[in-house]
């Protein structure tokens, strides 16, 4: 039995990518959050933050388009209604120019979440969700791009 956390950290498994669990859940993967409302981006954030994600959070598709731009992400989690480009749209630019990237969406419209089903995204995850679910969300996607 390990003596501390410390100890016990030093015992994880390496994965194939080189990424550690952590709290039982694959670590370390880069992701873009687009999200217009303030509290949920934050929120999400510090959620995918806390089971050791780098996190970029971006306040609508233009600026997701620039993030992507400059880096690769693992997953891009977006909001489909946002100011100027939304999130069918976006997502659709970003598979283009990255098929490997795996694409959650967010929304609180019904009718918006049937519209996002025709882009290439992993899943559409309705507000309002919780901590598990949106981190379950994302391993899921994550874990499956993964194979």
């Amino acid at each position: 039995m390990p003596r501390s956390d410390k100890e016990s950290d030093n015992k994880v498994m390496r994965l194939e990518s080189g990424q550690a669990p952590v709290r039982g859940r694959l670590a370390m993967a880069s992701i873009l959050v687009a999200e217009d409302d303030q509290a949920v981006r934050d929120f999400v954030s510090r959620a995918l933050a806390y089971y050791g994600h780098n996190v970029t959070t971006v306040p609508d598709g233009s600026a997701a388009l620039a993030a992507l731009s400059e880096r690769r992400f693992d997953l891009m989690l977006t909001d489909i209604v946002m100011p100027g480009i939304d999130g069918v749209a976006l997502a659709a630019q970003a598979n283009k120019a990255d098929p490997d990237m795996a694409v959650l969406m967010m929304t609180g419209f019904a009718s918006e979440g049937q519209r996002a089903n025709t882009a290439a995204v992993e899943r559409v995850i309705s507000k309002p969700f919780s901590l598990k679910e949106i981190c379950s969300a994302v391993e899921e996607a994550l874990a499956a791009r993964k194979h």
